[in-house]
């Protein structure tokens, strides 16, 4: 029987990705504020989903508050569930 050896897995190069920075960490006196809904709107996707925290570059912190506030404004009608919903044109 022909014995079967592993594939070696082709090294890859690590291209130089930077990780991206927490805007709120970075600048202290922005403001994470349910009545701010042009910042919030930037955390929302086209179809209504949030946008996760690995895309946004925020930490977990942050990230927990702007859902948070994104919620609440939608509960107030400052945001809209879903942005083919809204009545902006």
């Amino acid at each position: 029987m022909p014995r079967r050896f592993k594939k070696e897995k082709k090294e890859r190069k690590k291209l130089g990705i930077r990780r991206k920075a927490c805007r709120f960490c970075v600048d202290k006196e922005l403001v994470i504020d349910y009545k701010l809904t042009k910042l919030l709107s930037q955390f929302v996707t086209e179809g209504g989903k949030m946008v996760p925290r690995r895309l946004t570059g925020n930490c977990a912190f942050h990230q927990r508050r702007v859902v948070d506030e994104v919620m609440r404004a939608r509960v107030l009608a400052l945001l809209p569930y879903s942005l083919s919903h809204s009545q902006a044109a």
